[in-house]
């Protein structure tokens, strides 16, 4: 497997690997891996010749008073997991060598972002825009894996993609969850033992709301079921839950062909967030 830490020396690798007529699958990450980030390497690998990963946690995407210093980070540990996955080239830049300048413009994710976690955190799917139109540009990808566990950042990237005419296709992989139902998370590691114990009950809650909207068509209704089940069943603090078209991510579910429930969670050190994306022929 190929480390690299400098643009220029990326380029030279992807100048390469184009010359020679193979695809490229790219997989974007923070790092601290986990078998979600390894389902979207596996994809990758099945459908395409050569594999790329990136490592950067990402400062654009954080607001002032969010986890940017506390992130996990653990390279070795990363790349020794890249390596067994199948990535042919991992790419772990430094802040100074992704923002070397700033020019004052910026990208913005508009209104797909005032919703779910956008609400509550401005610009950061700008920050998620800034950092993934970059690494497009910089590893010229076939096609780019994201989890659906970030639905709202799949949305907004797939728009991007379709609007502004980027040559590559975006692959929307199912979320990788434990035997419990808990989704796959980096910041897992921040919830404490009663907290871990607790947490399944979110997807659960989604799973209740889910069934009552297929069964009643009642957005409302399904919410608020919801909300009761995590109320009761954790300790955490609801960020929000929303029942929204997808992937337009608005309230008008009527005439989608798909909707999303989606949540949000905060619990002491950690805020998890999951959700489940069906198709309206389903209710």
């Amino acid at each position: 497997m190929i480390q690299i830490e400098r643009i220029i020396d990326l380029k030279e690798n992807i100048k390469h690997v184009k010359n020679s007529g193979k695809s490229i699958g790219f997989v974007a990450t923070m790092g601290y891996l986990h078998e979600g980030h390894l389902s979207l390497v596996k994809n990758a690998r099945e459908e395409n010749d050569f594999v790329v990963m990136s490592i950067f946690v990402n400062p654009a995407q954080f607001g002032p008073n969010e986890d940017l210093d506390t992130y996990p980070r653990d390279l070795e540990r990363d790349s020794k997991m890249a390596k067994e996955a199948g990535v042919d080239l991992l790419f772990f830049p430094q802040s100074d060598e992704m923002y070397p300048q700033d020019g004052g413009i910026t990208i913005q994710a508009g209104r797909l972002s005032n919703v779910l976690c956008g609400s509550s955190r401005p610009g950061h799917f700008d920050g998620v825009l800034k950092v993934v139109t970059k690494l497009f540009h910089l590893v010229e990808p076939t096609k780019v894996y994201f989890g659906q566990k970030d639905a709202q950042q799949v949305a907004i990237i797939e728009t991007l993609v379709r609007d502004y005419n980027f040559p590559l296709e975006v692959r929307r992989i199912d979320t990788v969850r434990e035997e419990d139902g808990l989704a796959k998370s980096s910041r897992n590691v921040f919830l404490s033992q009663q907290e871990r114990e607790q947490a399944p009950a979110i997807n659960r809650a989604i799973q209740i709301g889910i069934e009552h909207f297929m069964n009643t068509k009642q957005v409302d209704e399904a919410q608020q079921l919801t909300i009761q089940h995590i109320e009761e069943f954790t300790s955490g603090t609801i960020d929000y839950v929303e029942l929204l078209s997808y992937p337009d991510l608005i309230t008008n579910t009527e005439e989608s062909t798909s909707v999303i429930l989606a949540v949000a969670v905060f619990f002491e050190k950690a805020r998890l967030i999951d959700n489940i994306i069906i198709k309206t022929e389903e209710v």
